[in-house]
């Protein structure tokens, strides 16, 4: 009995301290771990950062390049007519979206639904304006129609577009 006995004396501080290094093994390897989490998502912030930051500058300029008198100067030519130019507008703000289409991938959902609608209603505004007139007339009817509908409306969604980009980048950087 008394060997059972020397046994146990023996076994039971053993295994003590056997469990006391697993634990401490644990939380050191446990705090490796978190030491590397951390590494690399500063990492990623490093890489990931600018290319966020040169997402939203792509944006804004994509909504300064669709509001209306950038877009206009840069598409309206004399001999236009309005069927003409209409097609112009539209296909410039679709190519310009789509050019930056990829962005999306680094904005909030909500900055993007906001650009998503303001290059909408430019489409809306232009389609509307284009409505009302003859296609043959000519391209400076619908350039002064477009004027009109964007000075009408309430809200402007390219301003307001930019300003919320500019106060996302200011809260998020």
């Amino acid at each position: 009995m008394e060997p059972i006995w020397d046994l146990i004396k023996i076994i039971i501080p053993a295994g003590i301290v056997l469990y006391a290094m697993f634990l401490t093994v644990k939380t050191m390897l446990q705090k490796q771990n978190e030491a590397k989490i951390i590494e690399i998502k500063a990492k990623n912030k490093e890489i990931v950062l600018p290319i966020r930051l040169q997402a939203y500058e792509r944006m804004s300029l994509f909504l300064e390049r669709i509001s209306p008198d950038q877009i206009i100067k840069r598409v309206q030519k004399n001999d236009m007519n309005v069927a003409e130019l209409q097609y112009m507008l539209l296909n410039e703000i679709r190519e310009e979206f789509n050019h930056n289409l990829s962005q999306q991938v680094y904005m909030s959902d909500e900055a993007w639904k906001i650009i998503k609608n303001a290059k909408e209603e430019l489409i809306m505004v232009v389609n509307q304006s284009a409505k009302e007139l003859d296609p043959e007339a000519k391209s400076i009817e619908l350039v002064k129609k477009i004027y009109e509908e964007s000075l009408d409306k309430k809200i402007d969604s390219i301003e307001y577009g930019l300003s919320f980009l500019k106060n996302e980048i200011q809260q998020e950087f």
